[in-house]
């Protein structure tokens, strides 16, 4: 390679904010990282660019309009909705993802959501410390009904990587495992409508795309199948919920409980319906943020990269 191309990393600081190293890609491109960009300093930012790296900054046909010496996309991600992937098509750009870096790790966060509700780790945690311990009378003493999740129901909505992992750690755990899913695969759990899956589910877990037909899939209606003493969990994608009607079931009891680590409008607004409910655990988007995770991520972008530079492109979203 002559000539190293003009590498803008646009939003560096989800994927590494000091924790690992950009250096890697130097050895490919002269590489200029931005910890974070806004749509209006986009175009300026990249306007002589042949590659940016994003993760989630938005890339219309507007935009790429203005970007004539564009030719590469990386989406440090798995999820590439963020880019017009049709427009990138038509101008022959490139547009990459990184498939499966987080599995692992999102199912892990799943299982810590659902411990929280049934361990009460935090909350005894605290009355230990607060002295509740020692002034207590037996050796012994919970705050509130503990819970073994052996024989638990546990429902999956959607059926990938995510989804089958998060499987196989509930049925270690001794759960039954029932999913909803579009596609079937050989060995998986037992399949089940949508409805049904509300209805016997003790435990619910989100691992399905956004899309038109699951946009709002939690409201009212599908929140009214559920138990009143199940539980909803979701590390997918916060479009899913109808949040206000979300939040007026967990007002009124009709759910166990709701935790997620995602929400329709990231960072949350002041004023999100969810904000102080009742049972109600929220974590800042933080399933896929591992050390490991991430750094697995910045590895497969690398290759990514160097595939692209070599003719081969990989992971490529826009065929």
């Amino acid at each position: 390679m002559t000539e190293k191309i003009k590498l803008s990393i646009l939003d560096a600081h989800a994927v590494n904010p000091g924790d690992l190293s950009w250096d890697a890609f130097k050895d490919f491109a002269d590489i200029t990282t931005y910890d974070r960009t806004s749509q209006e300093e986009l175009v300026q930012r990249v306007k002589d660019s042949d590659a940016i790296f994003i993760n989630k900054v938005v890339i219309t046909e507007e935009i790429l309009q203005q970007l004539p010496k564009l030719r590469y996309i990386g989406v440090c991600a798995t999820g590439y909705n963020v880019v017009d992937t049709e427009a990138c098509k038509k101008r022959n750009i490139v547009v990459t993802n990184v498939p499966a870096y987080s599995t692992d790790a999102v199912a892990q966060h799943v299982f810590a959501l659902i411990t929280h509700f049934t361990n009460s780790v935090a909350l005894h945690s605290e009355s230990v410390h607060n002295g509740d311990w020692v002034r207590a009378k037996d050796f012994v003493y919970w705050k509130n009904p503990l819970m073994e999740l052996a024989g638990k129901t546990l429902g999956i909505f959607g059926y990938g990587s995510i989804g089958k992992k998060t499987a196989e750690i509930g049925k270690a755990f001794g759960m039954n495992v029932i999913c909803c899913t579009r596609t079937q695969k050989p060995g998986m759990p037992e399949s089940v409508s949508r409805e049904e899956l509300f209805r016997r589910s003790d435990f619910i877990s989100l691992h399905a795309p956004l899309t038109p037909e699951t946009k709002d899939m939690i409201n009212k209606d599908s929140l009214s199948l559920m138990k009143k003493s199940a539980y909803l969990i979701n590390t997918a994608r916060g479009g899913f919920v109808n949040e206000q009607e979300l939040a007026d079931a967990l007002k009124e009891g009709k759910i166990a409980g709701y935790a997620a680590d995602v929400i329709s409008v990231e960072p949350m607004k002041e004023g999100n319906p969810l904000m102080g409910c009742p049972n109600c655990v929220l974590t800042p988007h933080i399933a896929w943020a591992p050390h490991e995770t991430r750094e697995r991520l910045m590895n497969v972008c690398l290759e990514n990269l160097k595939a692209w530079l070599e003719g081969n492109p990989q992971n490529v979203v826009n065929k």
